[in-house]
């Protein structure tokens, strides 16, 4: 499976970033094979508007089955709903922590947005 987990920074040993459209890196990890990369997501953290849409499509073109990230607005949603993503929210700690919780079963698959557009 790919899962992409939004970081503060490169690699599994970052701080996961609790937003979704302004997060910094897109760590992508396939869990078969054990590969993970970070995607640069710097264009989306200081936009004016539609950082959420443009992450999101971007997830959709890394071909990630699975988001994991603290929370994600309305359009975020929609564009990754859309796409066949699969959202988890709620992630704390590392990329690593994340991915721990998720195979864990502690994190809950959003049925719908948990935050406002817009929020920081």
């Amino acid at each position: 499976m790919r899962i992409v987990v939004t970081s503060q920074g490169e690699g599994l040993d970052s701080p996961a970033d609790p937003r979704f459209g302004r997060a910094r890196y897109l760590v992508l990890v396939d869990t078969e094979t054990g590969e993970c990369s970070s995607v640069d997501n710097e264009i989306n953290l200081n936009a004016p508007q539609g950082a959420g849409i443009q992450t999101g499509k971007r997830v959709v073109e890394l071909k990630a089955q699975a988001v994991i990230t603290g929370h994600t607005g309305p359009k975020a949603f929609s564009v990754l709903d859309a796409g066949g993503v699969a959202i988890y929210t709620g992630a704390s700690g590392t990329v690593r922590q994340a991915l721990e919780q998720f195979k864990g079963g502690t994190l809950q698959k959003a049925q719908s947005a948990d935050v406002e557009g817009h929020w920081v």
